[in-house]
């Protein structure tokens, strides 16, 4: 429970104050994933190299299926919404595999 929770009411300097460190704390996080995201797509990008050198098709369903399951669990172990985490992976493996049909075409 936050501070307003557990004290009553917070004076409005408290909340404004609360509310930035908070800002600031999610703005972290989202650099982090940006990080995060950037060094994903470059494994990504070297395992579409390499699919594409190898005549490999660029999407692989069941390795997308065991992703899927794993993620879920991830998820519910971090109290994040299994469903959410499944859209969200299958964004970027769409994304992924959008990448992967770019290096095989040569664009």
């Amino acid at each position: 429970m936050g501070r307003a929770g557990l004290e009553g009411v917070m004076s409005e300097n408290d909340a404004a104050s609360d509310l930035l460190r908070l800002r600031k704390s999610i703005d972290n996080v989202d650099a982090a994933l940006i990080h995060m995201l950037a060094e994903r797509f470059r494994f990504t990008q070297q395992v579409g190299e390499l699919k594409a050198a190898n005549g490999m098709p660029s999407s692989d369903p069941e390795r997308e299926k065991v992703q899927i399951a794993r993620l879920r669990v991830l998820a519910e172990q971090a109290n994040l919404d299994p469903e959410f985490a499944e859209k969200f992976l299958g964004f970027i493996v769409a994304e992924v595999i959008h990448h992967h049909d770019r290096i095989r075409n040569g664009d």
